[in-house]
């Protein structure tokens, strides 16, 4: 049995650029929520910094490095440049998500079985230079495999779909979405990977997720951003802090 300890809370901060961009503007400032979350107890930051540059920009992921004081998720696709700058910036975490231009948020996990021998030498001076490399992933057996074949120390398992079966009121799919996260976090934990988990996740959606007892992180944005509009981001994070610490126990 896995050790029932506290889960970690990243806060995306990708949609906060996403409304200053859409004035082309300095206002709203990631930053500014980046310093928020982490007081109001968050316990890291993950930013995605798109191949488009659709929200998050070079010089945020510059000035979360500066100013940071929990460690930052670097999401990024698989590319020479983005391999580049993380490089450069060192983040203590680098995840790898799948990339498209035409979606609106990424929209399932890394074929990482198709792209084992490519992804195996992208990650390779990544993890030389000292960032933890995490990979963005659906819950699959052949998929974990490969993760872990190729060296990742972390996978972040999807839960997009789980969140979306809940919204449409599929509980019967929810609910068989659920049990295939659970067994495939306890299988991957049992391969020694520490196991990740995010997407979609709401005050809704979270608790049976939070108690899923090999979870060590779940990695949680767009519902938080949304929410900040109506009740302030402190209050919004310790919301789901509290959620999150309620179903550990």
């Amino acid at each position: 049995m896995a050790d029932q300890g506290k889960l970690r809370l990243g806060v995306n901060i990708d949609h906060v650029a996403t409304v200053r961009n859409a004035r082309g503007g300095a206002y709203p400032d990631p930053l500014r929520a980046a310093a928020m979350a982490q007081d109001a107890g968050a316990d890291g930051i993950t930013a995605h910094l798109r191949e488009d540059r659709r929200h998050i920009s070079d010089a945020d992921i510059d000035g979360l490095m500066a100013m940071l004081r929990v460690p930052l998720n670097f999401e990024m696709a698989a590319t020479p440049e983005m391999q580049q700058i993380a490089l450069r910036h060192k983040p203590h975490a680098v995840c790898i998500v799948p990339e498209k231009r035409e979606e609106r948020t990424t929209e399932g996990g890394l074929d990482v079985a198709r792209e084992e021998n490519r992804l195996a030498h992208f990650i390779a001076p990544l993890r030389e230079a000292g960032s933890r490399v995490s990979i963005f992933i659906a819950a699959e057996q052949r998929q974990i495999e490969a993760a872990h074949r190729i060296g990742a120390e972390v996978i972040e398992l999807h839960t997009g779909a789980y969140c979306d079966h809940h919204a449409d009121g599929a509980l019967a799919a929810r609910d068989a979405e659920l049990v295939r996260l659970t067994e495939m976090a306890r299988f991957a934990h049992g391969l020694g990977l520490e196991v990740h988990a995010g997407h979609g996740l709401t005050y809704d959606t979270v608790a049976p997720i939070a108690a899923l007892p090999e979870l060590r992180e779940l990695n949680i944005g767009h519902f938080l951003i949304g929410e900040a509009i109506f009740r302030g981001l402190p209050t919004a994070i310790q919301d789901m802090r509290r959620l999150m610490d309620d179903a550990r126990t």
